[in-house]
C-alpha cells in the first residue's frame, strides 16, 4: 500500500517537474531562447489550443458558406432556384412546342398539302346526368330558411353601412403611407399597370396602409415576394417586389405595422422599389388619390 502511494506521488511530481527548453545556435552554441516548462503546463497548453481550434472551426462552419459543403446542410435559396428553374423549363417547353408546330405547318405549306386541321368533336356526356334529382332534406331546408332570414335582416353584412344604408366613401379614410419616396411609374390601367412604383432607400421597411388581415404571402417569378392585406369595406392593398416578408398569412396587422422590406425581386423589377396597389370592390384605384407618398 505504501509503495502504491509512493508511485502516485512520484507520478504527480513528474508532472510538476520543471524542464528547460533551450534553443541554441548550431555553430556557436549561443543560447537564443529558453523556456521553463513542465509536463502539466504542456498538457494544459495543448488541450487549450485544441479546444480553441475546435471552437473557431465550428464558428467558421456555422456562420459562413462553408456549411453548404457539409452533408445535411443546404443553401437557403435552393428552393427559390429550383422554382425558377421549373418556371424556365416550362417556358422553354412551350417555346419548343410553338417552334415545332410552326415548322410542321411550314413543311405542309411548302409541300402543297391542305393545312386544315380537323379536331374530333368531344362527346357530350351531360345527358348522363339529366335525370338526376336530389331533394333537400328537412334539416337543410330549415338551415337555408334561417340563413336567408338572417341575410335579409343584415346579420351577415361584411361591410359596415351608415344609417342611410350606404357604405362609407374610402376617400374619408386615413391611409398610412406605406413607403416614403419618389413615384417613378404612375397608375395606368390601360397599360395594365394597376398601381404605382415608389423608389426609396435600400432596406427601408414597408408599412401596412390600414388595419387588416394578411390574405396572401408568397413569391412569383414575375413580381418576387408579394404580400396582400384585406381591409374593411372590400378594400385590398397589395405590396410587390419585396426582398423579405415580415408577416405570415392570416396575421392581423394595424396601420403602420412593418410588413415587408423594400427589394428588387421578380423579373419585372429593374431596381429596389415598391409596387403598391389598391383594389376597391374588385376594381383597381389610383393610390395617389388617397395617399401622399
Amino acid at each position: 500500500m505504501a509503495e502504491d502511494n509512493q508511485l502516485k506521488k512520484k507520478w504527480y511530481r513528474k508532472l510538476r517537474n520543471k524542464y528547460k527548453l533551450v534553443i541554441l545556435n548550431d555553430e556557436t552554441y549561443e543560447e537564443k531562447l529558453s523556456f521553463k516548462l513542465s509536463r502539466l503546463n504542456v498538457f494544459v497548453a495543448t488541450g487549450t489550443l485544441a479546444i480553441l481550434l475546435i471552437f473557431i472551426t465550428t464558428i467558421i462552419i456555422a456562420f459562413t458558406s462553408l456549411r453548404e459543403y457539409i452533408p445535411g446542410y443546404t443553401d437557403v435559396t435552393l428552393y427559390e432556384k429550383v422554382y425558377k428553374l421549373g418556371e424556365l423549363t416550362d417556358s422553354l417547353n412551350a417555346v419548343v412546342r410553338q417552334k415545332s408546330l410552326y415548322l410542321e405547318n411550314l413543311r405542309i405549306v411548302l409541300s402543297g398539302k391542305d393545312t386544315t386541321i380537323i379536331t374530333p368533336l368531344k362527346v357530350d356526356t351531360s345527358s348522363k346526368y339529366q335525370n338526376l334529382y336530389s331533394s333537400p332534406s328537412r334539416e337543410d331546408s330549415l338551415f337555408r330558411r334561417e340563413f336567408e332570414e338572417q341575410m335579409a335582416a343584415g346579420d351577415f353584412k361584411l361591410t359596415p353601412t351608415d344609417r342611410s344604408g350606404t357604405r362609407p366613401d374610402i376617400s374619408n379614410f386615413t391611409f398610412f403611407t406605406p413607403l416614403r419616396g419618389i413615384i417613378t411609374s404612375k397608375f395606368d390601367p390601360a397599360a395594365r399597370h394597376f398601381g404605382v412604383d415608389i423608389v426609396s432607400v435600400r432596406n427601408e421597411a414597408i408599412k401596412a396602409t390600414l388595419d387588416g388581415v394578411v390574405i396572401f404571402t408568397g413569391w412569383t417569378l414575375e413580381t418576387g415576394y408579394n404580400i396582400s392585406i384585406q381591409h374593411e369595406n372590400d378594400l385590398v392593398s397589395v405590396y410587390k417586389h419585396n426582398s423579405a416578408l415580415l408577416k405570415d398569412q392570416g396575421t392581423f396587422v394595424k396601420a403602420g405595422d412593418p410588413i415587408a422590406i423594400i427589394g428588387s425581386s421578380g423579373e419585372y423589377s429593374t431596381g429596389p422599389h415598391l409596387h403598391f396597389e389598391l383594389w376597391y370592390n374588385g376594381v383597381p384605384v389610383d393610390p395617389t388619390d388617397f395617399i401622399k407618398f
